[in-house]
């Protein structure tokens, strides 16, 4: 019975790759010139600083055209805020690693009201797809493309 999980799953390597580039980018633009203004990346997540709140911004930007370099999906950030530190203005970025189970369980439920001869269940982190044809599973893949959700999916470990 031929099937497919669903993940959401960043690669971390990559990631680095897009802070690195966008630390360079921050260190050649002139209007970041004497400002104090800084991108981290830790174990939890991306810190984003700056002065100003409109610098923050600009390095939001920066940042995420620097994922869209790497083919990243920006949707793997998620923000938890922004707090003033003295002069500085932080602000702290999720990176979303796997699927949660509010989300998997949204993902099974549109499968199903799409009336598709397939079976999806929750396994974890994932959702696992089985199906009598791979027609079937190609036209849930293809449902799920069409949803607007708030994570980035990938779809692997496809077996026949």
């Amino acid at each position: 019975m031929p099937s497919f999980d669903i993940v959401s799953e960043i690669d971390m390597h990559e990631v680095t790759n897009a802070v690195d580039q966008a630390k360079r980018e921050l260190g050649n633009r002139w209007d970041f010139k004497n400002v104090d203004a800084d991108i981290e990346l830790d174990d939890k997540g991306i810190t984003i600083s700056a002065e100003q709140e409109f610098q923050l911004e600009q390095l939001m930007d920066m940042l995420r055209m620097a994922f869209a370099k790497r083919n990243i999906d920006s949707r793997a950030l998620s923000e938890d805020g922004e707090s003033k530190a003295g002069k500085l203005v932080k602000q702290h970025l999720q990176l979303k690693q796997g699927i949660e189970t509010d989300m998997a369980k949204k993902i099974v439920k549109m499968i199903k009201d799409g009336k598709l001869k397939v079976q999806a269940s929750i396994e974890g982190d994932k959702v696992r797809v089985k199906g009598k044809k791979r027609d079937d599973l190609q036209t849930a893949i293809a449902l799920l493309k069409e949803a607007e959700l708030d994570i980035p999916l990938q779809f692997n470990n496809f077996r026949d």
